[in-house]
């Protein structure tokens, strides 16, 4: 089913497994799959910017898309297609919407400056993609550099009818949500999911701005789903309560750098990836910064028992 202007919930940012000498690891891909739908993920966002897609080269990121997309039995795949150009752009959400996908995201190249820059690449980028693809625009800017206005979000999705959905990743970034949803009150902005990256830092909030859920990776894709949920049925003080006690952990792996790599090392340890290598170059975590997360891990599971993971476990390589 393709993705349109409705979807909310939680969708997982997958990472990449690799093996620990660089080579993609299908079995574990299969595994964190398994893992998204098991815990109940409406879907599943892959080739995002802690998928290390740029490390990929274009089969390899084929490969990937697809492994992904055909594993899905129950969630929505959505797989980032950014490139520098729109050829590898158009092959790669050609060949996941082949393969079953439900759209595609798309984020600017840091070169964009001004609004009239951003909102031409997109045009173009929309083209490229052709009319009967959804995407998802990533608005960013923490990471890539490129602010977008909410009158510059309203006018992209205005003059493309298949941008279906926002996953909004700026910081701060709750009175951007607050204005959005004010255009649509306003009947300048016709219908469009919003939903919130940036680790979940800020999910607790944003969705009570009106954000349509989580866009996000996290260890504990479970904590994003029951935040959403909470949020929805009106049980703030749930939300907060459950949100606050993961918040430590959760700002840890938002470390510039070694923040993917803290991901993959609790994913390892919940044995569902067999390695938390990250293809070169890429950060190890450490013995200290392992403590660290042990510690964390420990805290977290005063209040939720899903944390207390016990010994390090290793899915099968």
């Amino acid at each position: 089913m393709k993705l349109t202007a409705d979807a909310k919930g939680t969708f997982a940012i997958a990472p990449t497994p690799f093996h620990d000498d660089g080579r993609i690891d299908e079995r574990s891909i299969d595994r964190l799959t398994d893992f998204y739908e098991e815990v109940g993920c409406d879907g599943v966002t892959v080739l995002g910017i802690l998928g290390e897609a740029p490390k990929l080269d274009a089969a390899e990121a084929e490969q990937v898309a697809v492994r992904y997309v055909k594993r899905a039995k129950k969630m929505q795949v959505i797989v980032g297609v950014s490139a520098p150009g729109f050829a590898t752009m158009r092959s790669l959400a050609k060949a996941s919407m082949d393969a079953g996908a439900a759209g595609v995201m798309i984020a600017p190249p840091p070169s964009l400056r001004t609004d009239d820059q951003i909102v031409g690449y997109f045009k173009q980028a929309a083209e490229a993609i052709g009319p009967d693809v959804p995407w998802v625009l990533q608005d960013y800017p923490l990471t890539l550099q490129v602010v977008f206005t909410p009158a510059v979000i309203r006018k992209i999705v205005m003059d493309n009818p298949n941008c279906v959905m926002l996953k909004h990743e700026d910081w701060p970034g709750l009175e951007k949500i607050t204005t959005l949803r004010g255009f649509q009150k306003d009947g300048s902005l016709r219908p469009l999911s919003i939903l919130c990256g940036n680790g979940g830092t800020f999910l607790d909030f944003e969705m009570e701005r009106g954000a349509d859920g989580a866009m996000t990776g996290y260890a504990f894709p479970e904590l994003l789903i029951d935040v959403v949920n909470l949020s929805k049925a009106g049980k703030r003080d749930a939300a907060h309560d459950l949100f606050d006690a993961h918040l430590p952990l959760i700002r840890y792996e938002q470390q510039p750098g070694v923040g993917l790599t803290i991901r993959k090392y609790v994913l390892q340890k919940r044995g569902i990836i067999a390695s938390s290598a990250q293809r070169k170059p890429g950060a190890t975590i450490t013995a200290t910064a392992k403590a660290e997360v042990e510690y964390l891990l420990s805290r977290v599971a005063r209040f939720d028992k899903r944390a207390n993971l016990g010994p390090q476990s290793s899915a099968a390589g």
